[in-house]
């Protein structure tokens, strides 16, 4: 197949190109790159005029839930909501049933995300720390890297002993893959539903403080500079303490990156007033100090990765009082359109950092060979229009589930395209 891409503006944070340029495609490769390719007969002209050619978006926090909840969200629906978002690649957490924490389960995971959606998602699985990501034993990181695990993390469930975070730090760093901190001191924690503060003590609410994420920062971040060799990534981060820590840690020349949600840079505690249970999400939507904190995080380049934490549940588990309902909502169809209005459309970051944390720093975390969009090169691209303008409608999801709070809401900004692994998949906008 002979794709010919026009007059697209290639953004490429790799090689710092952001021209006008044409690309012509044969069998999965870049084979011309330039100002003006003469069209062939046998090539499928896309005019792309007016949009972005990116190197492939990469989703580095997302749920899958196979094996064990697939009626959430399948290997198969969760690529295909990955594709329409504009992502190339997801990295899977491990909370799942069985848990990944054995070679068996991740090779059955990368064999799965081959075989759905014509291959065209890149699937990279994020194994258990700890065996059954009960913070209790090491779980065995060296088969997990020989079968293709790209970092370690017991998402949903911190690694509370410093022992053991101590011990995963040490056995991870020899092979360069980093530790994912879901980063709550659960003492703190326990029986909350939203962010502690003026909000929920309004609406009687039992609180998360923000505190509890502080504190696990701080005790990695010191347990790190004991062993500085290791690589420590803080997922979903959500308060401006935390993300401070983060800040100096990183002037220490310390292995510290983290990544923030399109739900903690868009919404603040104060959307849980309406009790709808999409409002949900843990760490929770915290306050609108946190939320401009993140926005300036994302800013002064603190914050390296955008990732959607992407958490699918039914209707019935969400349809439900609010303490009862599960953490959690759905993020890869709506990433892109959140990351543009609210930041480059706000004038916080320029298309060109956006890409940067929406592929090229994923990858550089998680050890993944970069990007080149070059001639010769395998093509993995993300194609975006940012004039778009569009509405959230949940019923048109992808996703196996619909729970997000973001339904009805006004976007600009849309991906109309992917092309990866010989495949082309294009929107309706394309």
């Amino acid at each position: 197949m002979t794709i010919h891409l026009k007059h697209g503006r290639l953004i490429d944070p790799v090689s710092g190109k952001d021209e006008t340029v044409d690309i012509l495609i044969r069998d999965g490769r870049i084979e011309k790159l330039g100002g003006q390719i003469t069209s062939e007969k046998s090539a499928q002209d896309l005019d792309l005029k007016g949009k972005i050619v990116a190197p492939g978006f990469i989703d580095m926090h997302v749920h899958l839930r196979e094996p064990g909840f697939e009626h959430k969200e399948t290997i198969e629906t969760g690529c295909a909501s990955a594709a329409a978002g504009g992502f190339t690649a997801v990295c899977c957490m491990p909370n799942t049933n069985p848990v990944i924490d054995d070679e068996s389960v991740v090779r059955y995971v990368i064999e799965r995300g081959r075989r759905v959606c014509d291959g065209i998602v890149d699937v990279y699985p994020i194994a258990a720390a700890t065996r059954g990501r009960k913070g209790e034993e090491l779980a065995p990181m060296a088969e997990l890297v020989g079968a293709g695990a790209v970092g370690f993390s017991d998402d949903g469930s911190p690694i509370s002993s410093a022992e053991i975070m101590r011990r995963a730090f040490e056995y991870s760093s020899m092979y360069k893959r980093p530790v994912i901190q879901h980063a709550e001191e659960e003492t703190l924690t326990q029986g909350g539903v939203m962010h502690e503060g003026f909000v929920s003590t309004r609406l009687g609410m039992p609180g998360i403080p923000g505190v509890a994420e502080e504190i696990m920062v701080q005790r990695d971040v010191a347990l790190l500079k004991f062993i500085r060799t290791a690589r420590y990534h803080v997922a979903h981060i959500s308060t401006k303490e935390a993300l401070a820590c983060v800040r100096a840690a990183k002037k220490e020349g310390l292995h510290v990156t983290c990544e923030v949600t399109p739900h903690h840079f868009t919404l603040t505690d104060e959307a849980v007033s309406e009790f709808d249970t999409n409002t949900k999400m843990n760490p929770p939507l915290r306050t609108k100090d946190d939320l401009l904190a993140m926005k300036e995080g994302l800013r002064d380049g603190t914050i390296v990765a955008i990732a959607t934490d992407h958490a699918p549940h039914t209707i019935d588990e969400k349809e439900v009082e609010y303490a009862a309902a599960p953490f959690g909502i759905v993020g890869l169809e709506t990433a892109i359109g959140l990351a543009y209005t609210e930041l480059v459309d706000a004038k916080y970051l320029s298309l060109f950092q956006l890409i940067e944390k929406l592929s090229t720093n994923p990858r550089r975390i998680l050890s993944l060979a970069p990007i080149r969009i070059q001639e010769g090169e395998k093509a993995n691209l993300t194609f975006l229009d940012p004039s778009i303008e569009w509405t959230v409608d949940t019923a048109s999801f992808r996703s196996k589930s619909k729970n997000s709070p973001f339904q009805g809401r006004r976007l600009k900004g849309k991906a109309v395209g992917i092309y990866n692994n010989s495949k082309f998949f294009a929107t309706s906008s394309l």
